[in-house]
């Protein structure tokens, strides 16, 4: 047996050990932040040159009459803004939503003219540029990326080159040594000071990043008007897509009842009724056809047992969503980790919710991904029910190609939820799923 000093010593290595690998990913972590303020450093003269073009389209169009610019200019700029916004939601893991207004359609009259919102015209083809022309003066987000323009080369510039020059200067005196001729007194200072300039850099670069998503969210992301007018739609939509469900979930169990439980009993009455024909001229008959009634009795709850499933699993109502899904992952094809931190229960619609929001994602896995390794976190926090479902397949889950994430965002959106994917081509598949809720005291708890 072996004894608890050997024990001890044998994990103690290990133990030392651990605090490495952290301080190497941080460090990394550190100078990848670094490297992309530079890369937003670097692309401060394409703002600049961005600005100057789009205060061109201006003077031409006001001065020339040359207002086709001003579309070309203000796509241009959008473009740029959008990369803006990758940037800020990739990078600086601080996302911004897209706060265009829809480009609304060219109508057009009875009388064959094309109604542009402010004037009609008889032309489809300057109809339309029209129409472009005053979506895009009337957008309030236009003026806010022209701002934008303005203003960040010198706002996100400064504060991405900030990590970025100290990070420069630090190498600089680090490079003094190497100079082939004698380093002069005064320059031993900046060699000395080269490493702690460096590690200042490191430091404030994550701090940078983050900062420059946020004023860029503060810059490009919709106002609150624009948030509440998307609200409205979004509100619009949910209920929309929460009718069109309920209705097709009711139409799948009547046709399940109807192809399947009610016409086995159908099948069941005619055999009881022969039964009664058969039972004094031919029992053995009558025995083996009571046999098979009796066998199509046991299918037909079978079946009905699995359509309750389907609409609410009983595991689920009695054990809570940590065991429903747990039970949900056995049932699986393949390897499932389920690790769930909920000191409580939300309410019956969240995590019904939930839990087929899970099992599609599982489904989607084995189905779409070819994953042989899944894993599951439930969680909760800061007023969010969090289920993370990460799987080792083949990526590329898009949720504008795919019905199963429409499906789930759709679920999720009922419940003002959200649904975060992340699925690079190769793998590995990774979606995170926030619905708003309380957890209440456990009604029972997890074995």
């Amino acid at each position: 047996m072996t004894s608890p000093t050997s024990r001890t010593s044998r994990t103690s290595p290990t133990a030392q050990s651990a605090p490495r690998p952290r301080a190497v990913q941080a460090l990394r972590t550190a100078a990848r932040a670094l490297g992309r303020c530079a890369v937003l450093t670097a692309l401060v003269p394409v703002g600049v040159g961005l600005c100057v073009t789009y205060l061109a389209s201006f003077v031409l169009w006001g001065c020339l009459g040359i207002f086709p610019l001003f579309p070309l200019a203000t796509r241009m700029l959008r473009a740029v803004a959008g990369a803006a916004r990758w940037a800020s939601g990739h990078w600086s893991q601080v996302p911004v939503p897209v706060p265009y207004q829809p480009r609304p359609a060219l109508e057009r009259t009875l009388h064959g003219w094309f109604w542009t919102g402010h004037d009609y015209h008889r032309n489809r083809r300057f109809a339309a540029l029209a129409l472009t022309l005053r979506w895009m003066w009337t957008d309030p987000a236009t003026w806010r990326d022209a701002l934008w323009a303005i203003s960040d080369p010198l706002v996100g510039g400064a504060i991405a080159a900030t990590p970025v020059l100290l990070a420069a200067a630090g190498l600089y005196g680090l490079g003094q040594p190497l100079v082939p001729y004698d380093l002069p007194l005064g320059g031993w200072p900046a060699v000395l000071l080269g490493p702690v300039l460096v590690a200042g850099g490191l430091a404030l670069s994550r701090s940078a990043l983050h900062l420059h998503g946020r004023w860029t969210r503060s810059v490009l992301g919709p106002t609150e008007r624009t948030r509440l007018a998307r609200r409205v739609e979004q509100l619009t939509e949910i209920r929309l897509d929460a009718t069109e469900a309920q209705a097709a979930e009711l139409r799948r169990i009547e046709r399940d009842l109807h192809d399947g439980a009610q016409a086995r009993l159908v099948a069941v009455s005619l055999r009881l009724g022969a039964v009664a024909a058969l039972i004094d001229r031919d029992p053995e008959h009558a025995k083996k056809v009571v046999a098979d009634a009796q066998e199509n009795v046991t299918q037909a709850l079978q079946e009905l047992r699995d359509l309750v499933r389907g609409i609410h699993p009983p595991v689920l109502a009695e054990r809570g969503l940590a065991d429903g899904v747990r039970a949900l992952a056995l049932d699986v094809p393949l390897k499932v980790d389920v690790r769930a931190e909920l000191r409580g229960r939300a309410e019956a619609p969240v995590e019904s919710a939930v839990y087929f929001a899970v099992s599609e994602a599982l489904t989607n896995a084995v189905k779409h991904g070819e994953a042989r390794h899944a894993a599951v976190e439930l969680t909760h926090g800061a007023g969010l029910l969090r289920a993370e479902v990460t799987d080792d397949g083949r990526g590329g889950a898009d949720p504008d190609r795919g019905s199963g994430l429409r499906g789930i965002q759709r679920r999720l959106a009922v419940f003002d939820g959200t649904l975060t994917v992340t699925s690079p081509p190769g793998g590995p598949t990774r979606l995170i799923m926030e619905l708003p809720c309380a957890l209440s005291s456990p009604r029972t708890s997890s074995s």
